[in-house]
């Protein structure tokens, strides 16, 4: 918890249906508030698991195939270059769709019940950046129009069916769904901030994202849920809809199902989940009927304050796996502290250029042009690289990693910009006044 600067963190563990978990911290750094089991976290991308459920409950019932193309329930796709789409190729993340497609800015957040429906309806007319049924890329996305299939096929809004059809029969009773407002009880996220932790003010929740991940759980009701998946009974599903949930959905998904992911080396089923400020891990081993959740109301910075190590030192001791400390921590914090020196540096090289301006001045030739004109072509690439390509390294717009990471995303805008400022400064030192340099 320590390297992690993490505020609180809450687990459950499960084995062979007889639980126990545990908890250490704050709700809110420095409230006061202590975490307990039963405090609700953010579970993200776990609740991509909850999604596939419900629309297994639907093919059990007999009201959606498969196999059969995302037009054939949503309108909205019919004559759309997605229409041919499966549900099962929506589930296992081989529809299509990229990681940044999925990590699309939704700004028209009313928190009214037609969030999901408008940005499917968004999402219906893009072009899949891949061929549907090729190649496994996660997206968010798929997850969202999954949502609007469950409401559609349904007749009700994704947060009450999911909280009728499952949390509730399962027992989870200090969980619910995001539907658009706010609530003093979720466990505060908190954010990187330059080798601390900043919380996350605005605790309200999203409609649009909820089937991607805003279902919103306790360690120990999240502990029932994944105990429900191994128990191998007929219940909120069959016994076989939960075996396929956690087998290869396909020679494309090898190592994912449908809404967990898989690891044969080891025979685990897992699923993490990042909300800002939060983040999360279910690992299940089916075969032994074990299982942990370990929620963290805290982001992890780069290099400094990670949770990686926290979320997999619990879940694998809780296992009996063998622990591997998450590598290249220096090498990120070396990069993040690049990004953040850079910007001072840019600054004392625009001093520097304004002291010595006439050694500048008196650069002349073809020479002299190309060393004052190609530090600025260096930094618009810099730039480049900092604004744009970085950010889509994590998948993401430069607006989304700010949600995230508030101070590496800083850090990239203020190297960009002093980076070309300082490329400009040089320029128009050189060219003004040069009547005066001899």
């Amino acid at each position: 918890m320590a390297r992690a600067d993490a505020p609180g963190v809450a687990y459950a563990v499960v084995d062979k249906g007889e639980m126990y978990s545990g908890e250490r911290g704050e709700v809110l750094l420095g409230s006061g508030r202590k975490v307990t089991a039963d405090t609700p976290f953010r579970l993200g991308s776990i609740s991509k698991s909850f999604t596939a459920m419900a629309v297994l409950q639907l093919v059990e019932a007999g009201k959606v195939d498969l196999d059969a193309g995302i037009s054939q329930y949503l309108e909205m796709f019919s004559g759309r270059p997605a229409g041919a789409v499966t549900v099962r190729q929506l589930l296992s993340h081989t529809s299509g769709y990229s990681t940044l497609q999925g990590n699309d800015a939704y700004k028209d957040k009313t928190g009214t019940g037609g969030d999901l429906s408008r940005q499917v309806e968004r999402i219906a007319q893009w072009t899949p950046a891949h061929a549907p049924g090729v190649q496994w890329d996660y997206s968010n996305a798929n997850y969202q129009i999954l949502g609007a299939l469950i409401e559609a096929a349904s007749g009700r809004d994704y947060a009450s069916y999911i909280e009728t059809e499952i949390l509730e029969p399962i027992g989870m009773d200090e969980s619910f769904v995001a539907d658009g407002g706010r609530y003093e009880s979720i466990a505060v996220g908190h954010r990187p901030w330059f080798g601390m932790k900043r919380a996350y003010k605005d605790n309200r929740t999203h409609r649009v994202t909820a089937p991607a991940g805003g279902v919103i759980a306790s360690a120990s009701d999240t502990a029932r849920y994944i105990a429900v998946m191994m128990n191998g009974e007929d219940d909120v599903i069959s016994a076989d809809s939960k075996a396929e949930m956690m087998r290869p959905a396909s020679d494309a998904s090898p190592y994912y199902g449908l809404g967990w992911a898989l690891d044969a080396t080891n025979g685990t089923v897992f699923h993490s989940g990042t909300s800002p400020g939060t983040e999360t891990l279910a690992m299940l081993m089916p075969a032994e009927r074990k299982g942990v959740v370990v929620l963290v109301n805290a982001g992890s910075g780069m290099g400094f304050g990670e949770t990686a190590n926290l979320l997999n030192g619990v879940s694998t001791r809780a296992l009996g796996l063998d622990y591997a400390e998450y590598p290249g921590r220096l090498s990120r914090q070396a990069l993040f502290g690049a990004f953040v020196l850079s910007p001072v540096l840019f600054a004392v090289g625009m001093i520097v250029a304004g002291l010595r301006r006439s050694g500048l001045r008196a650069k002349s030739g073809i020479f002299g042009a190309f060393s004052v004109w190609f530090p600025l072509i260096i930094m618009l690439g810099l730039a480049w690289t900092a604004i744009h390509l970085i950010p889509r390294l994590f998948g993401v717009s430069l607006e989304t990693l700010g949600v995230y990471s508030p101070d590496l995303a800083l850090a990239l805008v203020f190297t960009a910009a002093t980076g070309v400022m300082w490329a400009v400064f040089r320029l128009a030192v050189f060219y003004t006044g040069r009547s005066d340099a001899g």
